[in-house]
């Protein structure tokens, strides 16, 4: 019996040996990519921004990957010109990519017939076009944050909540390239169905020369309030000529890339004092995901780098997370191996994912590829960025209305 015994446990241990050694034998590196902006006229953003998607690979892979296969993170510089960005995505889909991060809003629109054609996702987190909140038209594109629409609903909302009535004038002060005249047509919406005086002031590239748009609103129309949609250079020109014709910060609200650290200091902090800044992920380090990334640097002997916490290098960690969260999702439920169609069904899946406060609740679905629209403001107060509001959202039925419109127009 004792014999038996031994040959049984024998077998057993073989059996558990041969299993660790077929699991190690599938395991996977699975590929996703992005596209950034590091030497071209948005460099301030990138620069910052896609650290923070690295690290975030980089802490997931050391604490085992993703079901214990390594995640790989490919990244390309395209410095914001959109035949480089069509060449960084040509490289990234023959490096076997099943995910991206796409980047800049004229890129988005390059690459939109690429990604459907070849079922490879991608993300465009606070920018991009907005009619791709529409899983059904956009089945690969996945705005995955508040899109220009959504952020301007929720500016305007924001707007009517502090007292704009029937008669304020409202101004609205935009880079005018793509992504700034995106938003356009939620504002005119807005501004008609609530009687509201509104004016357009567009700033031409490359946004640093805005001194006549700013006096305009200020001398001339004397708005009651001012939406911003402004990146790159941009913010903290038009912070220092609002502060110089005497207007306050506290009745400018910045759309999403228009309010991070270094927008204050290129303008100066005392300047900026009072500026509102919308942002869909949290600031600040004061989160679990950002103490970890800490804690990572840390343990490997090196200092933690300035930037993290601060405003992008936080959105770096939202795009990392979500294509992580979405290759998770395929293989619970798709298994191996990985492909874009399956990691797109595994984003459509992620529900209620907050990364621990991190960010507002963000559901999707097959239908609804933005994730909710919810956005925060926050206010230059000292040198920090002080939470001003909670999450929230605007005119929605406006919003989903222009989406449903969109689709019928591009039917037709």
């Amino acid at each position: 019996m004792r014999l038996r015994s031994m040959h049984t446990a024998l077998l057993v241990g073989l059996l558990l040996v041969g299993l660790a050694g077929l699991s190690s034998a599938f395991a996977a590196e699975i590929i996703i990519g992005g596209t950034c902006d590091r030497t071209g006229p948005t460099k301030l953003v990138g620069t910052i921004i896609c650290p923070g998607v690295l690290d975030y690979v980089k802490l997931v892979n050391k604490k085992g990957g993703v079901h214990g296969n390594t995640i790989r993170y490919i990244e390309v510089e395209h410095a914001y010109k959109v035949d480089r960005g069509v060449e960084a995505y040509e490289r990234l889909k023959r490096e076997g990519a099943v995910a991206l991060v796409d980047y800049g809003t004229p890129i988005v629109y390059a690459l939109t017939p690429r990604h459907l054609e070849d079922k490879i996702l991608g993300i465009t987190p606070g920018f991009g076009r907005a009619d791709a909140t529409d899983g059904e038209r956009f089945p690969y594109i996945f705005p995955a944050a508040a899109t220009y629409w959504s952020q301007m609903g929720a500016a305007m909302q924001f707007l009517k909540d502090k007292g704009a009535k029937k008669g304020s004038k409202i101004a609205y002060i935009y880079y005018d390239n793509p992504a700034g005249r995106e938003p356009l047509p939620i504002f005119e919406r807005i501004c008609s169905l609530e009687g509201y005086q509104c004016r357009t002031f567009a700033v031409p590239p490359p946004g640093v020369e805005m001194a006549s748009q700013v006096l305009d609103i200020v001398r001339r129309f004397r708005a009651d309030w001012v939406v911003s949609h402004l990146f790159g250079k941009s913010p903290s020109i038009s912070i220092r000529e609002f502060r110089k014709n005497g207007y306050r910060l506290d009745h400018v609200v910045s759309l999403v890339w228009g309010a991070g650290e270094h927008d204050m200091i290129a303008a100066g902090w005392d300047t900026a004092q009072g500026y509102l800044g919308m942002h869909f992920a949290g600031v600040g380090r004061d989160f679990p995901i950002v103490q970890e990334i800490m804690q990572m640097y840390r343990d490997e002997g090196q200092e933690v780098p300035e930037m993290v916490g601060t405003v992008y290098y936080n959105r770096g960690i939202l795009n990392g997370a979500l294509l992580v969260e979405a290759v998770r999702l395929a293989i619970e439920k798709y298994g191996m191996p990985v492909t874009g169609e399956k990691v797109k069904n595994g984003f459509e899946q992620i529900q209620n994912f907050s990364l621990g406060g991190f960010l507002p609740p963000l559901t999707f679905s097959a239908k609804d590829h933005e994730g909710g629209g919810w956005v925060r403001l926050y206010q230059t107060k000292g040198e920090q960025l002080v939470p001003y509001t909670d999450w929230f959202r605007g005119y929605r039925d406006i919003v989903w209305d222009e989406i449903r419109k969109a689709g019928k127009t591009a039917m037709k």
